[in-house]
């Protein structure tokens, strides 16, 4: 059995890496501490469903995934998983398809946090979602791991390191404790997690990998081809890869 336990640094998931790092570095050492008061990206720059829909700020559905909190932890955790669970879906899906998929996956969940908290605040009254910024990248970083579960279902990974799971299980528990937690919740609002657009990820994920896979199918057969379904994998140049990447990680 062949253990990597490195995982190689692909072009896209390396170029993603620096500009969120480098970013983060400029706003939090520099920007914020020398040039703006603190929390004015966050504000103008990350998600604040009030501003999208009564100032029209409509950016902030795709720049709010690129900027994080002042916290090391956030970008740190965000990024581990970026690299891990990002290289390898691109070294399986090529470079172009592996960044149209994290960017469909970062900003439809910003949407679909957008519509539930707006939803939330129309019919349930005022939530304080409505008026805080989300930042970071963990909507697209929760399509790629729906995207890992469903690939590399059968791999074992580590449950709070210490119980050997399939991947397939790890992403279903992830999901469940993202969703009890939401019901618990304010819109995704409590302890300034947005739960909702971590759940946006796995949704808007599943839905792409579905329709990319059935239009893939369909062209197929349009062109004379055989629709192989069994063979597609949601590989996008269909090729033949053997499973060689990490088999166990934290």
């Amino acid at each position: 059995m062949n253990i990597q336990i490195v995982v190689p640094l692909t072009p896209i998931v390396k170029k993603l890496i620096m500009i969120n790092v480098g970013i983060w570095f400029f706003l939090t050492i520099i920007a914020e501490q020398f040039i703006v008061p603190s929390g004015f990206f966050s504000k103008y720059f990350g998600l604040v469903p009030g501003m999208v829909v009564e100032k029209f700020f409509v950016w902030q559905i795709s720049t709010y995934m690129f900027l994080h909190a002042a916290s090391i932890s956030h970008i740190l955790f965000n990024m581990l998983l970026l690299w891990w669970l990002g290289s390898e879906l691109e070294q399986r899906w090529g470079s172009r398809f592996f960044l149209l998929y994290y960017v469909v996956c970062g900003v439809g969940s910003g949407i679909i946090y957008l519509i539930g908290v707006t939803f939330y605040q129309l019919v349930m009254g005022p939530t304080l979602a409505w008026a805080s910024p989300v930042v970071g990248a963990s909507g697209a970083i929760f399509g790629l791991l729906l995207a890992y579960g469903i690939i590399f279902g059968d791999r074992i990974v580590y449950f709070f390191m210490l119980f050997p799971m399939p991947a397939k299980y790890f992403v279903m528990i992830l999901g469940g404790i993202e969703f009890i937690t939401l019901l618990n919740s304010k819109a995704g609002s409590d302890s300034n997690v947005a739960t909702l657009c971590h759940l946006g990820g796995i949704i808007v994920g599943y839905l792409f990998l579905y329709f990319w896979t059935r239009w893939s199918i369909g062209r197929r057969g349009k062109e004379g081809r055989p629709a192989n379904r069994r063979g597609l994998k949601l590989v996008v140049n269909n090729e033949t890869l053997e499973d060689k990447g990490p088999k166990f990680w934290n």
